[in-house]
């Protein structure tokens, strides 16, 4: 009983720290907010079938954030999501710059895309995008410096490299 109350525990801290970092990479693959929250949603049912053990806090985020990758590529992949007409999110709530921005990021390719997510809204390094993404360091800044450089091209201002 005692390692049910340590796991309810730890899994309750995982959604408490993380959720919103899952809805934020589930939401760079499917670009909808309610699918994406289902999707961080799921991420979490699996952390508590599977009861993983980590090394560390480090090694949580990032097993976290590669079934979030996985189970966004496998909703893209859906019947449903192919056939389902796609409603774009209002982001009249955020600042002018900051949703014109987001909407040139949401135009990118993924494999731009979900890079340049996790480098600046995640803070992890090239070498950690590359282990996360299972591809190599060299790919992940070279993905990096082109979808900076797709960004700039789209918005026409300076985007710091």
């Amino acid at each position: 009983m005692n390692d049910s109350f340590e796991l309810n525990d730890s899994i309750q801290q995982a959604v408490a720290t993380y959720s919103k970092n899952m809805i934020r990479i589930a939401f760079a693959y499917v670009k909808n907010v309610q699918d994406a929250e289902d999707i961080a949603q799921d991420v979490f049912l699996t952390y508590m079938q599977k009861q993983p053990v980590f090394e560390n806090k480090e090694h949580e985020k990032a097993w976290l954030i590669r079934i979030a990758i996985n189970k966004s590529k496998n909703f893209l992949k859906s019947g449903w999501f192919r056939t389902k007409k796609t409603i774009p999110d209002d982001l009249s709530y955020l600042p002018k710059e900051e949703g014109e921005l987001l909407q040139a990021v949401l135009l990118l390719d993924r494999k731009y895309r979900i890079p340049l997510h996790l480098f600046y809204y995640e803070g992890y390094s090239i070498q950690e995008i590359a282990e996360i993404l299972q591809t190599n360091a060299s790919t992940i800044g070279t993905r990096l410096a082109r979808g900076r450089h797709l960004l700039k091209t789209e918005i026409g201002g300076i985007v710091h490299e």
